[in-house]
This record gives C-alpha cells, structure tokens and sequence, in this order.
C-alpha cells in the first residue's frame, strides 16, 4: 500500500476549471495509474480532500504506487509526495490510542417492500452524524475514546467531533440538466484499536459508501 499526498493548485485558474465536481476529481485519481488502465487491473483507491491553512492537498491510498508526472496534473508543481504504507500498517497493535481524521458519508437505509431495493438517505444533523459514526465503530474494529480534550469539542464526554460538513456536487448530468450533490462529513478526535485485523482492513478498505468520490478514508497517528 501506498499514501500520497499533493497539493491542489488552487491558483491555477486553467487548470482549476476542470475540478467542479467530485467526479472530476475521481477521474484525475484514476487516471493517475495508467498500468492499472492499461492493464484492465483496477484496484480501489482511496482518497479524501484536506483543506489546511488555506490550502487544499489530495490525499490517496492505494495497493500500487501512482505516477506522479499523473498525479501532479492538477497540482503545485514539485509537492507531490508517495511512502509505503505497509510498514505503518503492520505497525498497529491493539490498545493503542490514535488521533484520527476520516471524511465520510453517513448515510442509513430504508426498507421498500419484499423485492424492491432500499432507499438510501443521508443523515443531516450533526447529533445523527455522531452516532453514525459510533454505530459504525463497533464493527470495524475500535471504539472512540471517552475523555475530555481541549482540543476538541466534547459535547458527549467522547473524544471526537464533526470539523467540516457540505455538500459537494457529485456529477452533473447535462442531460437531464440538473446537478447532484452528496452529504459529506469530516471527523476528527481520538480512537481506541480493539480489533486489529478489523481495524486495519478498514484503513485499507475504508468506512461507509460513496468511496469513490473522496468517502472512506481514514487516517490515523498514535498518541505518544
């Protein structure tokens, strides 16, 4: 596995025009492993979109390393960075305490009748948000933290929040002349790994849908 990071040359007004919607964006992560396209091999590539200090970094995670001629297409020249990822893996133990960010779209199901497919809505408020992603901790392998933090607003004595929520265009079909958009949540606070295979397919594999349009990827850092 691999994790890459560049950042988004925001400045670049000809090259900014083609990033209007997360399918745009989906599309320049693809298009940056052409063995992958030439070999008709695709793997799942994570990635997610991290606004820091006025800028704005694509991040990814993938099983093969991307080509960063590729993957500078719409970045800052000379900032894109690939490191393994295996070794930080494997690294993992249960007990520890990680700082973790994940980008995410919550979202529940609706029953529609014996032979019909659900219905999926997305969760609008911050208190559904939360307890989505504690619902979700318990099966993929570790559970947040119950402490206070000054860092972080605690309003349910658990060692997390909500940092960001919008609602990004997805694709536009212009044929139907209408856009659509997609819920997406950023978390950020403190875990506990109960299960460590759980927990680590989940950082390779990613939590909830939409995981290719920038859902799903978790981060983490252990507290010292």
């Amino acid at each position: 596995m691999y994790l890459s990071r560049i950042e988004v040359d925001l400045n670049n007004r000809q090259r900014i025009k083609d990033l209007t919607h997360l399918g745009a964006y989906h599309n320049w992560v693809e298009n940056s492993f052409p063995e992958e396209i030439q070999n008709n091999s695709h793997k799942r590539h994570l990635w997610r979109l991290d606004p820091l200090s006025g800028k704005q970094y694509l991040l990814i995670l993938s099983e093969n390393r991307p080509d960063i001629k590729l993957l500078s297409r719409y970045g800052v020249p000379e900032t894109a960075l690939t490191k393994p990822y295996d070794h930080f893996l494997d690294s993992l133990a249960e007990g520890q305490r990680m700082r973790f960010r994940l980008t995410a779209n919550p979202t529940y199901s609706v029953y529609q009748g014996e032979g019909k497919r659900s219905k999926v809505y997305p969760h609008v408020t911050i208190e559904q948000q939360r307890k989505w992603l504690l619902k979700k901790a318990d099966a993929a392998g570790f559970q947040i933290v119950s402490q206070k933090s000054e860092a972080i607003e605690d309003i349910d004595n658990l060692a997390f929040d909500i940092v960001h929520r919008d609602r990004p265009v997805l694709h536009r079909k212009a044929e139907k002349g209408r856009t659509i958009h997609i819920s997406r949540v950023t978390f950020e606070g403190v875990l506990q790994i109960k299960n460590i295979d759980v927990f680590r397919q989940v950082l390779i594999s990613g939590l909830g849908r939409e995981k290719a349009f920038g859902m799903g990827l978790m981060t983490v850092i252990p507290i010292e």
